[in-house]
């Protein structure tokens, strides 16, 4: 065995990406296929998945909403994962809390939250083989509150919960199952909005926001993914924050 087989952590896993064509599933699915897994990438446009495969060869595709009934079963179907990376979701409508209509505040939760509960119900039901680790996308907001993004820091605490819930679930009926959440600090359309009410440039907001420690980037992210992915065990039902200071367990 070669010397880059030997530090590819993922090598012959079962990955799948949900919400694989942009920004962070870009980044993960762009991660773990450089650590040898299988990948499945899972989003509802099909041309940035064509995208996708032309630039990651051997990852396999396949275009739906996450977010609809019976989806996982479609997912499931295509390829059983050793990983599940559940990182789909809306972006949320940035106005003041009195601006903000009911749909535009509860996007999040009609998103993000949904697919993520399909998603871990088809988990513990179908059941999953014991020992696959799957791993919800949440958000520093969900620590730290985003009172200008309606009700997406809630939705995001959220996926916290339902990592800890489905976690005592699969602990109690013995399946095996690994769940967590990782929480990316930083968010460029937030920082924008944020930056606009304090008057001052993106630039100068994130500069304050994060001290000494470097910006967070979804290739610093990704790389936490693996970390964690990787892991035969540890961190079952909790969440996690990814900041320039790196991976700390949130309390």
């Amino acid at each position: 065995m070669n010397e880059s087989s030997q530090t590819q952590r993922l090598r012959d896993k079962n990955v799948v990406v949900i919400g694989a064509s942009r920004g962070l599933g870009r980044s993960i699915v762009a991660a773990v296929s450089a650590e040898g897994a299988r990948v499945l990438a899972v989003a509802r446009k099909p041309e940035p998945l064509k995208q996708l495969v032309a630039e990651f060869s051997g990852v396999r595709i396949l275009a739906l909403d996450a977010a609809e009934e019976g989806a996982p079963a479609q997912v499931f179907a295509m390829l059983v994962p050793d990983v599940l990376i559940l990182c789909a979701g809306a972006i949320p409508h940035m106005a003041p809390l009195s601006e903000q209509s009911w749909e535009q505040f509860s996007r999040n939760w009609n998103s993000d939250v949904k697919l993520s509960l399909l998603f871990l119900q088809a988990a513990l039901t179908t059941p999953l083989p014991s020992g696959t680790t799957i791993i919800l996308m949440s958000s520093g907001a969900a620590i730290g509150g985003s009172p200008l993004s309606g009700g997406y820091a809630g939705s995001k605490r959220t996926q916290m919960f339902l990592a800890s819930y489905a976690q005592d679930e699969s602990d109690n009926r013995s399946l095996g199952l690994r769940f967590l959440a990782l929480a990316p600090g930083g968010n460029i359309l937030a920082a924008s909005a944020y930056a606009a009410v304090r008057g001052v440039s993106v630039q100068d907001f994130i500069r304050g926001q994060r001290g000494q420690h470097p910006q967070v980037t979804t290739e610093l992210v990704a790389n936490a993914v693996i970390k964690l992915a990787s892991q035969p065990q540890g961190g079952e039902g909790q969440s996690f924050l990814v900041s320039g200071a790196g991976v700390t367990l949130v309390s």
